[in-house]
């Protein structure tokens, strides 16, 4: 009988097919099995014990000998696996390792198949046993390959992900802020990172992600020389790779304390950042369940330390041109702003984030002899050293024919031409503003600039429509440039805000965009000038990716006592051809006011030059025109009449006979008025005194 209860021997008809299942057994490298469960006694077939390694006659039969030839790793597992098969009265399928005399390992594959009695009681196992061994090494060697690709892979998505975000970059700044983001510290798998730059002989901290603010404190601005991770790379200019936490302590006694910060860190590595040979700062990361750095891996990190040693050294570069191009920008912009009673003032100048920042954009503010602030902003075309070095001379051009005297729109031609002898083939735009602080009455001239914002005291805001001349520079020094002027009064509370367009121009963004986005910043500003400046460079920047240079300037006009509106004092009256009686009427109203103002010393005067302003316009112009009188500097008794009307031609001098009636008009401003001229104001003219 054999190990099954049946003969093997004879000729039967049975005999032939048993044999060939042993054949076709051992030719596929194979073997059986039998295990009574009664007495617990296992038994295999030659083919199956040279699989178990065993030698002819050598096993005996018990479990305890088979599980001597196993590994006791492995033997809980393969126990439970079979019991639940024997509850089940199912089959099982096995792969465990045996130790064969040589020493040397093989994998086998069992399956057995639960034989019960007629009651259903589990009485034997029959089965198969086979040499796994090629199976499991392809098997393996599959797996390892597939793990080496994994971990290529990932190595090379590490570059990229650090490339990305490197791309953008371009001061120090976004250098830390890129590498110690929360996203490439998920990228690279690590728990925490930090880094350090060079400063004078210390490791300057210039940032850090998941390190507790403790250690950032105790360990910015280290020496050098110091026992410390990333001093270490720094001096010796190799990576410094950790594997365990009692390496860690046993290289940097020091940082014993700090562990407890990282309870979950299990390695670390710490890359020195070198650029042309030049020690820039070290970078430092560390993991949470690694045991080891594959050769791959060593070789990547240190990689990645001189390519982030390259980004850091180029915006190093950047920030100290952008230092001295800022430095060189400031130097030519006014030192301080004049104190105006009555009057709050804020400047903001900031340079674009493109290479260099430096550009022609400007503001200034000056003081004038009768008490009017002049306010300017502009822009002369480029952003190179010329374009700064034209700026300079143009706002000391500007503040000079300002501060002689001469009206916005003279000054603005002046400079023109000033601008055009420079022969720099550049133009540029401008705004200027003249404000009186004691009425509010505000004159504005454009030169191909943005129009000024105003901001009321209930805190609605609005583009200020006005009309504008040519750039500055673009015509001949000789030209007679038009630069129409509008009149506007600030009211108490109300701000009036002068911008160059860096402000609300961005990138494939309609300007129109830009200039709603302004106003909508505006409503959530707050009213104080120097708030209000650092609101709008904050919000617009957003808006506009601070691409373009902004020079900003805020006047705001105070309240008056106890909250109420300082009033501003003026008269104002319209006369026409067709009513004669209303040049009348508007002298005895101009009278009244002089009453009111307490300059009845100057009213025959005043009446006298109102009469002939008016005449004027009535004899050379159709439809209406309008007289307004103002008190200008209380302190020198000094009185501005203006008529306005729809004529663009100016008054001309003329002679006049003995006996005529006409053609003394300017004869008489010159020997009365202190000072007169003429202000273009787009559909007409503006011809205006000051008594004093």
């Amino acid at each position: 009988m054999d190990r099954f209860g049946e003969h093997t021997g004879g000729t039967g008809p049975r005999a032939e097919p048993r044999a060939a299942a042993h054949v076709a057994l051992a030719a596929n490298g194979m073997g059986s099995f039998t295990w009574d469960l009664t007495s617990g006694t296992m038994q295999y077939d030659q083919a199956g014990m040279a699989v178990m390694g065993f030698r002819p006659g050598e096993f005996d039969g018990r479990l305890s000998t088979l599980g001597e030839r196993m590994l006791p790793g492995e033997v809980p597992a393969i126990q439970a696996q079979v019991d639940q098969a024997l509850r089940d009265r199912t089959s099982f399928s096995l792969y465990f390792r045996v130790r064969h005399h040589n020493g040397w390992l093989r994998w086998t594959h069992t399956q057995g198949h639960v034989v019960c009695d007629a009651q259903g009681h589990p009485v034997r196992v029959i089965g198969i046993i086979r040499d796994a061994s090629q199976e499991l090494r392809a098997i393996d060697q599959t797996e390892q390959l597939r793990r080496v690709r994994h971990d290529r892979r990932r190595q090379a998505d590490i570059v990229g992900h650090v490339s990305d975000a490197l791309a953008p970059t371009v001061t120090v700044e976004d250098v830390s802020e890129a590498l110690t983001s929360t996203l490439l510290l998920a990228q690279l798998e690590a728990a925490s990172i930090v880094l350090g730059l060079v400063d004078n002989g210390r490791m300057q901290l210039a940032g850090s992600n998941g390190l507790s603010e403790e250690l950032v404190r105790d360990f910015h601005l280290s020496r050098l020389s110091q026992p410390l991770p990333l001093t270490d790379a720094v001096r010796t200019g190799r990576a410094v790779f950790i594997t365990s936490r009692s390496e860690f302590v046993a290289r940097y006694p020091s940082m014993r304390p700090y562990l407890k910060m990282f309870s979950e860190a299990t390695a670390a590595v710490y890359l020195p950042l070198i650029a042309h040979r030049t020690p820039i700062g070290a970078l430092g990361l560390t993991y949470e369940g690694k045991g080891r750095f594959t050769h791959d891996e060593r070789t990547v990190l240190t990689a990645l330390g001189k390519v982030i040693a390259q980004s850091l050294q180029r915006a190093l570069l950047y920030d100290q041109e952008h230092e001295l191009a800022t430095g060189l920008q400031s130097a030519m912009l006014p030192g301080r702003l004049p104190h105006v009673p009555g009057l709050a003032l804020a400047t903001r100048y900031r340079p674009a984030r493109a290479q260099g920042g430096i550009g022609g954009d400007w503001y200034d503010a000056l003081t004038l002899p009768d008490g009017r602030i002049a306010a300017v902003v502009g822009d002369v075309q480029g952003h190179d050293v010329t374009a700064a070095a034209v700026m300079g001379q143009l706002r000391i051009a500007l503040r000079a024919y300002a501060a002689e005297g001469h009206s916005p729109t003279t000054v603005l031609a002046r400079a023109s031409a000033f601008l055009a002898e420079l022969d720099t083939d550049r133009f540029a735009t401008c705004l200027l503003a003249l404000l009186d602080p004691r009425t509010g009455l505000t004159t504005i001239v454009r030169a191909g600039h943005l129009e000024p914002v105003l901001r009321r005291q209930d805190g609605s805001s609005v583009w200020l429509d006005s009309p504008g001349g040519l750039p500055l520079g673009l015509a001949a020094p000789d030209a007679q440039l038009a630069y129409p002027a509008v009149q506007t009064v600030l009211e108490p509370g109300s701000t009036l805000l002068l911008c160059t367009d860096g402000l609300i121009e961005a990138r494939h963004e309609d300007i129109d965009r830009g200039r709603a986005q302004l106003l909508d910043a505006l409503r959530r500003a707050p009213r104080r000038p120097d708030a209000l400046a650092d609101h709008l460079l904050h919000t617009m920047d957003t808006y506009t990716g601070g691409e373009d240079d902004v020079a900003l300037l805020i006047v705001r006009r105070a309240l008056g006592k106890r909250g109420k509106h300082a009033g501003a004092p003026q008269f104002q009256a319209t006369f026409s051809r067709n009513d004669p009686g209303s040049l009348h009427a508007a002298r005895l109203a101009l009278r009244a006011a002089l009453r009111r103002w307490s300059l009845v010393p100057l009213s025959d005067t005043a009446e006298l030059l109102a009469s002939e302003l008016a005449t004027n316009a009535l004899l050379h112009t159709e439809g209406r025109a309008t007289l307004t009188a103002r008190p200008v500097s209380d302190g020198r008794r000094v009185l501005r009449l203006a008529v306005t009307d729809t004529s663009s031609a100016s008054p001309q001098r003329r002679a006049a006979p003995a006996l005529s009636t006409s053609g003394r008009g300017l004869m008489l401003l010159e020997e009365l008025a202190s000072a007169w001229g003429v202000e273009p104001q787009g559909s007409g003219k503006t011809v205006w005194c000051e008594i004093s």
